[in-house]
């Protein structure tokens, strides 16, 4: 696939996207490389934009260089925004009470605090990332090691087997802290890459995931098209 066309893709793919204006966002293309540019209303169609490159396939890499510029008639202060992030995390379930922390400056948020999950740690950005007024979010927040390792990569394993999409072949698993993983080796596109991650993520253990994974087309899905 030629530049303009993986570019076209890109273009129509975020135009596709419900969450996402693109009429602010520029897209460049160089060697499979995306670059988006621009601006957008809030952290979370950033976000969202991102996540619909990355399902146009023939994309290899992002550059995110898209600004939350907010909307024209509403500015928050940060301890507005912070004031707001400590309510919707103590509205989810799933977040332990106190267990996070929030620091806001400039409408960067940062998230600290310990918890046992992953899921959990994800769970608290997800809440913060939908407020308005937030720029950017440092999600800081540590798990705390509950497996020891050969359980974590036998059930890494073992999850990597029961994901139809994966080539669990390809994949290397190796343990290199207390409850950090590394995953090495080659997958065919974005997808299988994050739900390689996924499956690391979801290990009981885990603090850790150095996605090390290469994108390399099979043979045989390069020559479909």
């Amino acid at each position: 696939m030629n530049e303009l066309s993986l570019r076209d893709d890109v273009l129509d793919e975020l135009g596709y996207e419900p969450t996402v204006d693109a009429a602010h966002i520029g897209v460049a293309v160089d060697r499979n490389v995306v670059t988006l540019s621009g601006h957008v209303a809030t952290y979370a169609e950033r976000l969202a934009a991102v996540a619909a490159v990355r399902r146009v396939s023939g994309v290899h890499a992002i550059a995110d260089d898209i600004q939350v510029a907010g909307a024209a008639d509403e500015t928050l202060t940060d301890a507005e925004i912070a004031r707001r992030a400590v309510e919707v995390l103590g509205w989810d379930s799933v977040v332990p009470d106190d267990a996070v922390q929030v620091t806001v400056r400039d409408g960067r948020v940062t998230l600290s605090g310990e918890v046992h999950w992953h899921y959990q740690r994800t769970s608290a950005e997800d809440d913060v990332r939908k407020l308005a007024g937030v720029r950017s979010i440092s999600n800081e927040i540590k798990l705390t090691p509950r497996a020891d390792a050969g359980e974590v990569k036998r059930s890494i394993e073992q999850a990597l087997r029961r994901h139809a999409e994966i080539e669990a072949g390809r994949i290397r698993i190796s343990i290199i802290g207390a409850g950090e993983v590394a995953l090495e080796g080659e997958v065919s596109d974005w997808s299988e890459k994050a739900a390689a991650e996924t499956a690391a993520w979801s290990a009981p253990g885990v603090t850790a995931v150095r996605d090390r994974l290469v994108i390399a087309p099979s043979d045989f899905s390069s020559g479909s098209g």
